[in-house]
């Protein structure tokens, strides 16, 4: 109604008298004798309506008073606007909707409570429109996720999230049992391995769309269960990825911001092409510290990386670097930036970067110091890749439970051929993030989870 006759002036709504009926949900009241102004809400729009005594008679007008703050009605009458210019309702019948049991928070301070907004989001939505706003706005990333690549010809799949190898990513699992077979299985970490099953088996160009769950600590940029978009394309490589990459991301931001740039927090980031490529060793000596004499002594990056992450301490040189570059480096990327060719210990699943042994041809997208996407030219060796998965084994058997398993039937799936094949996993909800201008994952999950009250 409001998109209908928000610009429609005074005197045209006098000419015109348009007939509406509009439900809403009461938020404020204001009674003047024997008229009374009120505001409704659909959970988007607040409008304000006018209920006179003389036009529903007495006995309806006293009953209008029946209902509390909270409580929902339809309302139906003509609209004009008020001496203020405010678009309004004039009632000429009402009717009872749902009644709200219990008193809404206080309406001149809103809904401050984090805790309560995260636990009982329907209040955040009450109370709080701009909430409501950046979930619509994720509801439209995804649309333009899911049509994007739609109109390239890709396939959109859906995958086991209870698994028997937990694959796809150095990460924990969550584990649960299966009481029918009496085997343990696993919440999948990514959909990574079993879409690549799907290039093998034929499938060019797939994504999905999915729910991932990692058994780690929360904090500004993690929450246990969140939602990944993964895609993978035959016949091309991370080069490829990063030219698709600033495409999608170029198009999102227009299509949904309508220009080039957004705010997030005190900084404007821009989306325009090209984004920085810089490689991880040269980020680690622009920011972190390192320099060639460093990168050298092994073993001293390792005792530096278990110094400052004395709780998590990293077993290998390549961890370490990853530690290092965690605590150092991510914060300085600011602008979408492509740090490309990280060390190919922590990169299992990817190809050796070209003239490389030790670096993996691999990309990580950072966006204000927070990683966005992930993408590889996928291994496809199948020999090369059981060797990778031994050494992960050889590192769990050392403590590190966030080593990748060994995956002997995705092994056996490379054996019938993978054509070269780029992959990547953008973060839904740190895309929401960004272009809600929110700080913390908790404000794009409907429902994050937190620990559970006595």
């Amino acid at each position: 109604m409001a998109a209908e006759f928000g610009a429609r002036s005074k005197e045209d709504l006098e000419a015109a008298k348009p007939r509406v009926r509009v439900p809403g949900r009461i938020l404020s009241v204001r009674q003047m004798g024997r008229a009374t102004f009120f505001h409704i809400s659909d959970g988007r729009v607040k409008i304000q309506v006018y209920i006179r005594e003389d036009a529903v008679g007495r006995e309806a007008y006293e009953r209008f008073f029946l209902f509390d703050i909270g409580d929902w009605i339809a309302v139906e009458g003509t609209l004009f606007r008020t001496r203020t210019g405010e678009l309004t309702v004039m009632v000429e019948s009402f009717q009872f909707v749902a009644k709200c049991h219990r008193p809404l928070p206080e309406k001149w301070h809103g809904l401050q409570d984090v805790e309560i907004r995260y636990r009982r989001r329907y209040l955040d939505l009450i109370m709080n429109p701009e909430a409501a706003a950046v979930f619509r706005l994720r509801s439209a990333v995804v649309a333009y996720l899911r049509r994007y690549f739609d109109e390239r010809g890709y396939i959109e799949v859906e995958t086991p999230m209870m698994q028997a190898v937990p694959g796809g990513a150095l990460a924990r699992p969550f584990v649960t049992h299966h009481n029918a077979l009496d085997t343990d299985l696993y919440l999948r970490v990514a959909p990574e391995l079993y879409l690549k099953r799907l290039v093998v088996g034929g499938m060019e160009r797939v994504y999905e769309i999915n729910r991932s769950f990692r058994n780690e600590g929360i904090d500004a940029e993690h929450n246990p269960e969140f939602t990944m978009l993964e895609f993978y394309q035959a016949y091309s490589d991370y080069n490829d990825m990063m030219d698709l990459t600033e495409d999608l991301l170029g198009g999102l931001v227009r299509d949904l911001l309508g220009g080039d740039a957004f705010p997030y927090g005190d900084d404007v980031i821009s989306v325009k092409r090209p984004f920085q490529r810089l490689k991880f060793r040269d980020a680690l000596e622009r920011y972190g510290g390192l320099d060639a004499r460093a990168f050298d002594d092994r073993a001293g990056v390792i005792r530096l990386g278990e110094e400052m992450a004395p709780d998590k301490k990293p077993l290998t040189y390549g961890r370490a670097l990853d530690v290092i570059f965690d605590k150092r480096v991510k914060r300085h990327l600011v602008q979408p930036t492509f740090l490309i060719n990280p060390p190919k210990e922590v990169s299992p699943l990817a190809k050796a970067a070209l003239g490389s042994t030790d670096e993996a041809a691999r990309f990580e997208l950072f966006v204000s110091g927070m990683e966005l996407a992930n993408a590889f030219s996928e291994l496809t060796d199948p020999v090369e890749q059981r060797l990778r998965f031994e050494q992960q084994a050889g590192e769990r058997a050392k403590g590190d439970d966030e080593s990748h398993p060994i995956d002997l039937d995705y092994v056996q799936a490379l054996e019938y051929g993978l054509p070269p094949t780029g992959g990547e996993g953008i973060g839904v909800d740190r895309l929401a993030m960004l272009l809600g201008n929110r700080r913390n994952i908790r404000e794009v999950i409907l429902f994050p989870l937190l620990r559970p009250r006595e």
